[in-house]
């Protein structure tokens, strides 16, 4: 007997295209999961998944602003290129980036995750390899741009795997232990950059040096995670009972596992989902500063009268900041299931106070410059949060896929704008690119609070309109969306204020 579903209308209709879970399930049958076995196997699976996933985003993140560090290292100087080429290296970086997320988007899905990922860190290391024999603008824009085409499959893999072995509940804290690879690259990023500018050699220059080091070792990286990293909890090294608890657990999340079947229906309603085009106008306005902060950290540092040395070591604390907010919001947003407030407080922080600092303070004061700098790096920690949304707001694997896809898209938008605040016109302050950081996350605030109020609206909504159904059983695997299900509810928009709790 084929299982069923409903479908708008709440007909029943045969299902014969189910979460791959589910078939395993109906083949392994089933076990009985006790508390003690539970969280077992979620450090089991911790220690699994995360280093690798950790691994490959803090390399991403270090490869792509090596040419940052490489910048007050030298690069212009020995490529003879202009301050507005290499703004439009960082530009072509995520217009490749853009342009390939929904090929990459399809090719997950229809490819093992984790051997997919694999094989694009590989051949992103091995671009990076090759900035190190770049001499000229021609060399270094054809490198950038390979660098996105492969790059933009990190993102959108992670939060995949992410909602394969974590309960909603679970997966902010996941994507922040990930995610903290943006803050890990800054600091190795800095170090490295600091101690190869004592590197002297009339055959290879330090910035030559640090892009080949780094490049073989993300293909090291990328070997292991196509060797150890599971595609899905079905085929990892769990034993069958640990399978089967890693699948029944998720139940609750009512977003499966996998289905390797690109349905278009659900491709259309992402696309038609209110919620779909809130998060992007949040994501692009959030990574505005984002965009402008990681490709020119350096050169606004530099710019308050710094030497390269200084400005390598004046960078650390901006990944420590980095770390501490990621970390600290995964770990508070899981505990009280409240994205949205978490995600407002650190725009007010980074953006709007550290912005303030930094487009406002007097060019005398450099502490308070510094400190608006590093205040900055908060606005990033935001972005995991804004992945979970997806993770754990869209269900049905195709519109999880396309979701995370049009996510990464409003990504690459952001960091495109970005840098090209930063003109050469208005050196040194760049004062209207950082009067943009401040404008762009004020309305990123504001959306973030309408996205919110419609959440708790909607569960309201269905709520109200679905109290009496009966639960159809196995529902959570047909590989519904989280409209079709009547059974669903959004996630993450609660906030506590002492032990009162409201859904705004």
């Amino acid at each position: 007997m084929e299982p069923e579903k409903a479908d708008k209308e709440g007909n029943s209709l045969q299902v014969t295209d189910v979460d791959a879970a589910l078939e395993y399930l109906n083949r392994e049958g089933a076990t009985v999961m006790t508390e003690i076995n539970e969280k077992a196997l979620v450090r089991k699976i911790d220690m699994m998944v995360i280093p690798l996933m950790w691994a490959c985003y803090n390399l991403q993140y270090l490869d792509k602003t090596l040419i940052s560090y490489a910048n007050v290292m030298g690069l212009q100087e020995d490529t003879s290129i202009t301050g507005n080429q290499f703004s439009l290296l960082a530009t072509l970086f995520y217009i490749t980036y853009l342009a390939f997320e929904f090929p990459t988007g399809y090719l997950m899905q229809r490819l093992p995750t984790a051997k997919y990922l694999g094989a694009n860190v590989i051949l992103w290391g091995s671009v990076v390899t090759l900035n190190s024999a770049a001499k000229n603008w021609a060399a270094l824009a054809a490198l950038r741009t390979l660098l996105g085409c492969f790059e933009s499959a990190v993102a959108p893999s992670l939060i995949l795997v992410t909602s394969m072995w974590y309960k909603r509940s679970e997966q902010p804290a996941r994507l922040g232990f990930w995610y903290v690879g943006t803050g890990t690259g800054s600091i190795i990023g800095a170090l490295t950059s600091f101690g190869f500018q004592h590197y002297h050699s009339e055959v290879f220059t330090s910035w030559q040096i640090m892009f080949l080091l780094f490049g073989l070792i993300t293909v090291a990286v990328g070997i292991l995670t196509m060797i150890f990293l599971p595609d899905n909890p079905m085929k990892s090294r769990l034993t069958r009972e640990e399978k089967i608890w890693a699948i029944e657990r998720l139940r609750e999340n009512q977003t499966g596992i996998e289905n390797k079947h690109f349905k278009i229906y659900q491709a259309w309603d992402c696309f038609t989902d209110p919620q779909t085009w809130l998060i992007v106008l949040i994501t692009i306005t959030s990574n505005i500063p984002n965009g402008a902060v990681s490709s020119y950290q350096a050169t606004i540092i530099k710019g308050f009268g710094y030497t390269s040395k200084q400005t390598a070591l004046l960078q650390i604390p901006s990944g420590v900041l980095a770390c501490i907010s990621v970390i600290g919001a995964g770990v508070s947003s899981a505990k009280f299931n409240a994205r949205g407030p978490i995600i407002i407080t650190l725009l007010l922080i980074g953006g709007i106070l550290g912005g303030s600092l930094l487009a406002f303070s007097n060019t005398t004061n450099k502490s308070a410059l510094l400190a608006g700098n590093y205040l900055t790096n908060v606005i990033g920690a935001s972005l995991p949060l804004i992945y979970s949304y997806s993770a754990a707001n869209y269900a049905g694997h195709t519109k999880k896929v396309t979701m995370n896809a049009v996510l990464l898209i409003s990504f690459c938008l952001g960091n495109i704008i970005g840098p090209l605040t930063f003109r050469d016109a208005d050196k040194p302050r760049y004062l209207p690119a950082k009067v943009v950081i401040v404008a762009s996350t004020a309305v990123s605030i504001v959306t973030t609070a309408v996205l919110m109020t419609y959440y708790a609206w909607e569960n309201r909504r269905r709520d109200r309109k679905y109290s009496g159904l009966s639960h159809n059983e196995n529902s959570e695997f047909f590989d519904l969306t989280d409209r079709e299900n009547k059974e669903f509810r959004v996630s993450g928009i609660n906030f506590y204020v002492g032990k009162l709790r409201t859904n705004l």
